[in-house]
């Protein structure tokens, strides 16, 4: 009350799946190892939900039930913003009914991996779970949790991801694909229905600094962990605003103490000055996609229509006359009848699509 009263429009809850414990603190069971080896996805297993002592208790929903009917008392759109791990996309909407928080971030769209076919899923399961309770989907690629993904999508995953686990995918990085693919993701989700949390730096192509020296490493993890976890240090480096050298504008002009972390000594390409104008930059490509979102009344919220599509593609289109097509399959795949085109990830070639990108047309 002190803060809506404030004006305060809403509040991001850190760790909204821990509030409750179970009362008698049990230990935890031994984590179960995946069943299948080798490169994973989404869905080579089961999700379904575990009964943890700490996370997820049936319970926390009493405590946001009480903070909503807090919210309510205040004129205007007064939102509460979850950052809730569930172990199943229902467990998820049981944060954000009508009568508990507003929205959530949305983990299962933010892990799933490079492919068409868990994306749909992902995106399906997303928008029903959600629609059966009335709230709104949200979508987000990376956080300060996670890999970013640009290194994320350019290199292949070995693992599938656990609930409350850390997920890092292995194996050499191609960074030039992942930057592909990073910007065909970024058009992909800023079309679908529902609402997009973009990352500080995402908007930049930052990737992963995968090299910080062990001296500099912050993340409480990396005690923690007897220094085996190197923590989420290399998603945080503070991003760079201008210039040609560290901090790249980050700190003041003539300030002596640096950063907390170190920023790499190729990052001036990718610094705000540096991509301002570029239109094949990641950061206009950004610009133009929320101008466009903002304006096109087709985008933001609404419902959407799956297009049929060979395996690797994904199409849908929104109305009033608007489609999006992202291309992750191998080959290159033949633009549908359109009457223009809105927006690319990348260069069009005699009218078709290549590998790892998306394009927005109008219908």
């Amino acid at each position: 009350r002190f803060w809506f009263s404030r004006g305060v429009d809403g509040f991001r809850i850190d760790v909204a799946h821990g509030l409750i414990k179970h009362p008698e603190l049990p230990d935890l069971p031994p984590r179960a190892e995946p069943a299948v080896t080798g490169p994973l996805t989404r869905r080579d297993e089961i999700r379904r939900h575990l009964d943890h002592p700490h996370w997820d208790r049936d319970e926390v929903h009493e405590i946001y039930r009480a903070w909503r009917n807090v919210a309510d008392e205040f004129p205007g759109d007064r939102s509460f913003v979850a950052e809730a791990w569930a172990d199943t996309p229902e467990r998820l909407a049981a944060y954000v009914r009508r009568d508990g928080l507003h929205t959530a971030f949305n983990f299962d769209f933010l892990m799933c991996g490079w492919d068409a076919k868990d994306l749909r899923a992902v995106i399906d399961d997303s928008l029903a779970m959600l629609g059966a309770v009335g709230a709104p989907a949200t979508w987000v690629l990376s956080n300060h949790d996670v890999m970013r993904h640009p290194s994320r999508y350019g290199r292949t995953a070995s693992q599938s991801w656990i609930v409350n686990a850390r997920f890092e995918p292995e194996g050499p990085l191609d960074l030039a694909l992942g930057t592909r693919r990073a910007r065909a993701a970024a058009l992909l989700m800023l079309a679908l229905p529902g609402g997009a949390y973009v990352y500080q730096g995402e908007e930049l192509g930052l990737p992963e600094v995968e090299d910080l020296p062990e001296s500099a490493l912050q993340d409480p993890i990396w005690e923690r962990s007897g220094h085996t976890d190197r923590g989420r240090d290399g998603c945080r480096v503070p991003i760079p605003w201008s210039g040609q050298a560290a901090p790249y504008g980050f700190s003041p002009a003539g300030a002596t103490a640096q950063p907390w972390l170190p920023q790499p000594a190729d990052w001036a390409a990718l610094s705000v000055e540096a991509q301002t104008g570029d239109p094949a930059s990641m950061l206009e490509l950004y610009r133009t996609a929320l101008r466009i979102r903002r304006e096109h009344p087709a985008l933001g919220d609404g419902t959407m229509t799956w297009l049929e599509t060979p395996e690797g593609v994904l199409s849908f289109s929104r109305e009033p006359g608007f489609l999006c097509v992202v291309n992750l399959s191998a080959e290159p795949y033949e633009l549908p009848d359109h009457t223009a085109i809105l927006l690319a990830s990348g260069p069009l070639k005699n009218g078709r699509l290549e590998p790892d990108q998306a394009v927005w047309l109008a219908l």
